[in-house]
C-alpha cells in the first residue's frame, strides 16, 4: 500500500485507491462482482481501463471478468440498489499486452510516453517489492542484487527488463501514433495503447481517442 501512494505522489494523482485483496487470491464472486460496481458507480469515470481476460495472472483474469461482468450490470437498477447509478455509462477499455491467443490486442488508441518515461520509471521505482524483490526471481535472477541507492542503476534494470513492453506497444500503434501526432508520429518510440471493448458506453473511435488526450 505505502508503494502505491508513493507511486500516486509522484504521478500527481488526487487518489490512488488499494482494495483489500491478498495477492494471486484475487476470486471471480459476487461479492468482489458488487465492490466493482459500487466502485465504479461512485466514482463515475469517463473510461474503465483494465485487463483482457487472456492474461497469465489469475488475478489479472479474474479482475478482467470482474470489470467486464460490471460493465452491463451498472445500469441495472435494482443491483446495488445502494448505490446511484451514474447517468452516462463509461466506455471500457484494455490495457496493452503481449497474449496472441485467441488474438493480439488493437491498437484503439495510443499515447506517447516518451515525454514522461522518467516519470513512469519513477513510478515503476515505487515499487520496489514487485520491481527488485520477486520479478527478478520470477525472471530467473535468483542472486539478484542492485543498490537500491542509484538511481542510474536502477532505471538501466527497469528499462533493460521493461522498457520493452513500452517499445512493443508503439510498433503496434504506429499508424495511430501517427494518425495522432503527424510525422511525429513515425519518431515515437515507447508508447501505451488502449483497445476500445465491446462491453459498456459504445462510442466512435474519434471520441474514443480524445478520452486519451486528442
Amino acid at each position: 500500500y505505502a508503494e502505491t501512494q508513493a507511486s500516486a505522489r509522484i504521478a500527481g494523482l488526487v487518489e490512488y485507491q488499494v482494495l483489500d485483496h491478498s495477492d494471486c487470491r484475487l476470486e471471480n464472486t459476487l461479492a468482489n462482482r458488487e465492490e466493482i460496481i459500487r466502485i465504479i458507480r461512485r466514482f463515475r469515470p469517463d473510461v474503465v481501463i483494465s485487463h483482457r481476460n487472456c492474461d497469465y495472472h489469475a488475478d489479472h483474469r479474474n479482475t478482467a471478468q470482474l470489470v467486464m461482468d460490471a460493465a452491463y450490470l451498472l445500469k441495472v437498477p435494482l443491483y446495488c440498489s445502494d448505490t446511484p447509478i451514474p447517468d452516462r455509462n463509461p466506455v471500457f477499455a484494455y490495457s496493452y499486452d503481449r497474449f496472441r491467443d485467441p488474438r493480439p490486442v488493437r491498437a484503439d488508441a495510443a499515447v506517447e510516453i516518451d515525454s514522461v518515461l522518467e516519470t513512469k520509471y519513477r513510478m515503476l521505482d515505487c515499487h520496489a517489492s514487485q520491481f527488485y524483490e520477486w520479478l527478478p526471481w520470477d525472471k530467473g535472477f535468483k542472486n539478484f542484487r542492485i543498490d537500491l541507492t542509484d538511481w542510474e542503476a536502477k532505471k538501466k534494470w527497469l528499462h533493460e527488463n521493461w522498457g520493452k513492453r513500452f517499445h512493443d506497444a508503439a510498433e503496434l500503434a504506429r499508424g495511430t501514433l501517427i494518425e495522432k501526432y503527424g510525422e511525429m508520429g513515425r519518431t515515437v518510440v515507447q508508447a501505451e495503447t488502449f483497445e476500445l471493448s465491446e462491453y459498456g458506453e459504445q462510442v466512435s473511435i474519434s471520441e474514443y481517442r480524445s478520452l486519451f488526450g486528442v
